[in-house]
């Protein structure tokens, strides 16, 4: 049959042929209609379903790179609790208090050593603590009174929430603190809606008429004017997609499916939640500020629920450009932006017209310092907890897994130990000394935590922790022990005890001697052994070292801080190297009364569901009884050693108050000066020294001691009492104890039942009486004179060669 053409002409009314057909162009049309929308849907399906899978993966991680933040300790405070008004309010700015009325949580008002707090509630390693109210009486520096304003009774506690420190990262430079949407302000939630989404609430996740109207007034404008995009389509852009890249028709076609996706799966509140918790609201150098709660610290040094309608305005503002209205670079834009949300806010009646007209007279506020989320600025204290923490958790699990780390510092404290090195090594700068460096640590003698530490006079700098790291010779910093050992054998030893402090020789092996020599350069002849710890003298110590033994000092020194040190006698006189740390770790032995207390920077770990993962700070076991005794005579002899000994300066500063105890260390041309001391609450070891060993010409007492002084003269501490305990005190002359009333009668502590025989009162001397020989010679008065104090010349404490 022969084909049949058909003329377009010949087409019927309908458009088709006379046996109405098709015409063949329109047959086309249809087939690759049908063809394209088969290949669209063959591809847009699994592509629909490859998008649906990665917003369920990506919207779960959201919450992996939250990073790990450090908290200081919360601040306890108690009637009687050592403190002035200054410290107090330092401690409230160090965690974000502002002073206002006191009425809102985060807030505090002072009259003078009054104050009205309101906490705000934590998390802590021992459970929450519940937001309160309460006024603090300061007075003589102590805690006068303490009461909570709702219930108006007395309180024997309160704590306030501690302040953040630092901040561990994970992969990504970002900060961000997760809140749960019943800890946004209402405010802000409505007003972000009001301003960015109005018909969020309704909008399957695009807005159509929205993206009509933006494009009808874009076309009028002729310039992209206005946006459409949702607060789903927002979220999808920094959360899913990622900020910061161009713009495309690709890239814009993804983000409405997959804001399609997070309505079909989420529902709004989850999507809000994690909208609040994702926006990105500023940056610090490489660290992006995510989160409306980072971002209120980092804007206004505010918690979020602290936040008034201002400043919730001007955080609404930035979301459409933190870098454009920026309030620290633009604060012309920042403040027009604030001022139509303002009006968006009134517009929408979220506000009245009072507090809209009070809002827009306010200036923008915003923090000069982002505190709590600016780079960490205690890396000395920080990187003391990374290595508590290493041993549990890998760095990488440590970064991201958004931890909550309690430790122990105290900011009033750090502040204190930060000043006082910057103060101290100022003053003692000098052309003819080389450049000085400075560690310290700062401890709580009752619990062993760490308060304070600092690493480097650039103590903001992070480097070289000389508070850890430096490995320095410590001198006469080791002595103290030496006589512990010597005490806790009280049938041989006490502290009236006579020792020879004259020239003394130690064979040493293949015909090799030792000779130390004191510091002064002179020998005093027999003395109390008191005496001799007072006095730093090193030929009476070395008699006593070499009575109990090098082997048992070097034993008793690794078990009390896992010092290893070789037991040759130059141990005896401190022939050792260690860290500020690893010596308060021995030294926290005799603040703390005797007791064994592992020093630590982390008092536990909470999850990001704010429960106590893993506490460290364990109450320490009490002393050993005859620990106890030794320490505290031990600590006797080093309140000496303050009062009338090398340390006798703090006296001259004010500081007899405290009725501290301490030592001070110089090793050899003064290359090192140390001093290790305590109060009744705070023992601080310090090292002043060069990196490069050079001598500085400083003792224990004109360098290491005067940064202790400085940080003591104003960092509120209760003074140091000795318990009796164990103790029987008793008046003695020349080896015998004797009356109270006896001319010459020096008291004494010995350890209960092993004191001296008893002698009465010696007749007084006739006139004329030969002054060698008879009853002075034979009670030893004329050899129990006080040597004249004084910080020691040249070379003191000299070891041997190595055995």
């Amino acid at each position: 049959m022969a084909r049949i053409d058909y003329d377009e002409d010949e087409l019927d009314n309908d458009g088709n042929d006379g046996d109405g057909h098709a015409p063949t162009w329109r047959r086309r049309l249809v087939t690759w209609a049908l063809a394209a929308i088969g290949l669209g849907l063959g591809f847009l399906i699994p592509y629909t379903l490859y998008l649906n899978h990665e917003v369920g993966q990506r919207f779960g991680q959201l919450r992996w790179q939250i990073p790990t933040r450090v908290y200081a300790r919360p601040l306890e405070l108690a009637p009687g609790l050592a403190l002035d008004p200054g410290t107090l309010k330092t401690e409230l700015d160090a965690a974000s208090y502002r002073e206002d009325s006191g009425e809102r949580p985060g807030t505090y008002a002072r009259q003078g050593g009054r104050f009205t707090v309101a906490s705000r509630g934590f998390n802590d390693v021992d459970g929450a603590v519940p937001a309160r109210r309460i006024e603090v009486v300061v007075s003589g520096g102590r805690v006068a009174s303490l009461r909570d304003l709702t219930s108006r009774k007395s309180l024997k506690t309160a704590r306030l929430d501690p302040a953040r420190i630092a901040t561990l990262y994970g992969q990504k430079q970002e900060e961000r603190r997760l809140v749960r949407i019943e800890e946004v302000p209402e405010l802000l939630v409505t007003g972000l809606q009001a301003v960015e989404d109005r018909d969020f609430a309704h909008h399957m996740g695009i807005d159509l008429s929205g993206m009509a109207r933006a494009a009808f007034k874009n076309v009028a404008a002729g310039r992209a004017k206005q946006g459409a995009s949702t607060l789903t389509q927002q979220l999808a852009r920094s959360g899913l997609l990622g900020i910061g890249q161009e713009q495309t028709l690709t890239r814009k076609g993804k983000e409405i499916i997959y804001a399609l996706l997070m309505e079909a799966r989420y529902d709004k509140r989850t999507i809000l939640e994690a909208y609040f918790n994702q926006v990105y609201l500023g940056q610090r150098g490489s660290q992006a500020i995510h989160g409306v709660a980072a971002a209120s610290e980092f804007w206004f040094g505010r918690d979020l629920r602290d936040l008034n309608t201002e400043q919730i305005a001007l955080l609404i503002g930035i979301v459409r450009g933190p870098s454009y209205y920026d309030p620290r670079r633009n604060p012309e834009r920042a403040l027009e932006r604030r001022n139509f949300v303002l009006g968006e806010m009134h517009e929408t009646q979220l506000i009245d017209d009072k507090e809209f007209q009070r809002a827009l007279k306010t200036p923008l506020g915003i923090t000069s310092n982002p505190g709590s989320v600016a780079a960490n600025r205690f890396p000395a204290y920080v990187d003391l907890v990374r290595r508590q923490l290493a041993r549990d958790y890998p760095a990488d699990a440590l970064a991201g897994a958004g931890l909550s780390v309690m430790s122990g510092m105290s900011p009033s404290a750090q502040a204190q130990a930060e000043g006082a090195v910057a103060r101290t090594l100022k003053s003692l700068d000098s052309k003819r000394r080389p450049p000085l460096q400075a560690g310290l640590v700062v401890t709580d003698v009752h619990n062993g935590e760490v308060v304070a530490v600092v690493g480097s006079r650039e103590f903001s700098e992070h480097g070289f922790n000389r508070a850890v790291e430096a490995q320095r010779p410590v001198g006469s910093l080791l002595k103290p022990f030496v006589y512990l050992l010597a005490l806790a054998q009280p049938n041989e030893f006490n502290l009236a005890s006579w020792v020879d402090d004259s020239p003394v020789t130690v064979k040493l092996g293949r015909g090799r001697n030792w000779n130390p020599g004191n510091s002064d350069g002179r020998s005093h002849g027999l003395v109390r052994m008191i005496d001799a710890l007072a006095m730093s003298y090193n030929q009476a110590t070395v008699r006593i070292g070499m009575k109990v033994a090098p082997e048992r000092v070097a034993d008793l020194i690794k078990t009390l801080a896992g010092i290893e040190a070789p037991n040759n006698p130059s141990l005896i006189l401190g022939a050792v190297d260690q860290s500020p740390y690893a010596m308060a770790q021995l030294y926290q032995f005799l603040a703390s009364g005797g007791e064994i207390q592992p020093l630590h920077a982390v008092r536990g770990v909470l999850g990001s569901d704010g429960k106590t993962v893993k506490r460290y700070d364990k109450e320490p076991a009490p002393a050993q009884e005859g620990d106890a005794i030794a320490a505290r005579l031990i600590t006797i002899a080093l309140q000496q050693a303050v009062s009338n000994g090398t340390g006798r300066q703090l006296i001259g500063d004010g500081l007899g108050r405290l009725s501290p105890a301490g030592k001070t260390g110089t090793s050899n041309d003064g290359r090192d000066s140390w001093f290790a001391g305590w109060t009744g609450d705070h023992l601080a070891v310090i090292w002043v020294g060069n990196d490069q060993n050079q001598t500085t010409g400083l003792y224990g007492a004109t360098g290491a001691m005067r940064v202790w002084s400085a940080i003591f003269s104003r960092l509120p501490t209760a003074p140091l009492k000795v318990t009796d305990k164990g103790l029987d005190w008793q008046a003695v002359i020349g080896t015998h104890t004797t009356d109270a009333s006896c001319v010459g009668a020096r008291r004494f502590p010995f350890v209960a039942g092993f004191a001296p025989e008893y002698a009465p009162c010696p007749a007084p001397q006739a006139e004329g009486e030969a002054s060698g020989g008879g009853w002075r010679e034979w009670f030893g008065i004329g050899k129990d004179k006080e040597e004249p104090a004084r910080e020691p010349a040249p070379s003191p404490d000299s070891p041997p060669p190595e055995q």
